[in-house]
């Protein structure tokens, strides 16, 4: 099935518990993969869904709809590649279940004392979210049995294979054999994806969305050349002149995030940054400010960005032109969301990274546009010479 537009979430039988969580977020309308997902996993359908993004309201919906609050086993398990995607997840779950009085989650990741999370399984929560790697360690040492799960759901699928994860995945799906129902959701459908599909799945339902003009974000892109040390200058010159609140910038390094963060807090930008060798309570706080809307810009590399969902980032700057073409897309799809104007900025310093510019442009059919900034750090689209 080929989606393109949601329907209401009035529409859908849902219970009045999860209506007034929706109602108190302003949230009426949901997204094609919601609309796509949510009545067969109600009816413990598998589904295997291609979609960017709205994906955790799709499976966290039905799943918190058919926790029985008086069985303590675990009822649902959802797997995550990463720690920042599995504690987002366990917060959107946190909100719909709000009014659902009993039901209990636990977030399982590494780089967390693995004795408060004991502490929390002790509990008995009906829902574990986890990477497959703590999921795994748990399961080693008898702290928690998901053999019990009725609904399994892989997010971000593509991902969690691409790093790794596939004999952990497969091992632990082998285990929770009693399920009902097994939801996978990617932004891709790999032959990985694909094959675990074909082993584990039963008739499942195919969920696409298409990316047409109603559902397609609304990103302008421009590609901006500058020297290699007026980057942080041109970040805070658009910032300051394009009235933009908040801000995410992507390097290809943690040396970079490192250097570009300092330059802007020293051009008195209120920007922080993540990498992979920042401690992971540090990292959370960052992430957590930003999601808050507590910090302006927000620096990172591509894979401690991961599991960072908010839909209000006004710009996304490319610092470093990134080497592969999906995490361009990856990166300016963190603008444009839930149906606002959102603008992406490539800053281009060498002949290389104009290259791989042309040849992203080229390979994802983007539009990126040569740029030019005024004085007042405002950008527009470069004429044409003769023009």
């Amino acid at each position: 099935m080929e989606l393109t537009q949601g329907v209401r979430f009035d529409s859908l039988g849902l219970s009045p518990e999860i209506m007034r969580a929706l109602h108190e977020r302003n949230i009426e309308l949901s997204t094609p993969v919601q609309a796509g997902c949510i009545p067969p996993m109600l009816a413990w359908k598998d589904v295997i869904a291609k979609a960017p993004t709205g994906k955790t309201f799709a499976y966290g919906i039905p799943i918190v709809e058919h926790i029985d609050p008086a069985d303590e086993s675990v009822q649902a398990v959802i797997l995550a590649p990463t720690r920042e995607l599995a504690i987002q997840i366990t917060d959107e779950l946190r909100d719909i279940a709000t009014y659902r009085a009993g039901v209990r989650m636990v977030c399982l990741y590494g780089g967390q004392p693995i004795g408060k999370q004991i502490d929390i399984l002790k509990k008995k929560p009906q829902i574990v979210v986890a990477t497959p790697g703590r999921l795994a360690d748990h399961m080693k040492r008898r702290t928690v049995r998901v053999e019990t799960a009725q609904t399994v759901v892989l997010d971000e699928a593509d991902r969690m294979l691409d790093m790794g994860f596939i004999h952990d995945v497969t091992r632990l799906l082998d285990r929770m054999n009693k399920r009902k129902n097994l939801g996978m959701f990617s932004a891709t459908i790999s032959r990985e994806v694909m094959d675990i599909a074909w082993v584990h799945q039963r008739d499942a339902e195919e969920i696409t969305v298409r990316a047409d003009e109603e559902n397609k974000p609304d990103i302008l892109q421009y590609r901006l050349e500058v020297t290699h040390d007026g980057k942080a200058e041109a970040i805070t010159k658009i910032m300051d002149g394009g009235e933009f609140d908040r801000a995410m910038v992507f390097c290809n390094t943690k040396g970079s995030t490192e250097r570009i963060a300092k330059f802007l807090q020293m051009r008195g930008v209120d920007a922080e940054c993540i990498h992979g060798d920042i401690p992971q309570k540090k990292r959370e706080q960052v992430m957590d400010k930003f999601r808050k809307g507590e910090l302006r810009v927000f620096v990172a590399t591509d894979v401690a960005a991961r599991g960072i969902d908010v839909d209000d980032v006004d710009v996304v700057f490319n610092c470093d032109v990134p080497d592969e073409n999906q995490d361009y897309v990856h990166r300016i799809g963190r603008t444009g969301r839930a149906r606002r104007h959102g603008m992406a900025v490539s800053l281009i310093a060498d002949y290389p990274s104009k290259m791989r510019i042309d040849n992203i442009a080229k390979c994802t059919d983007n539009a990126i546009v040569p740029a030019r900034m005024d004085a007042d750090g405002k950008l527009s689209a470069e004429s044409a010479p003769g023009k």
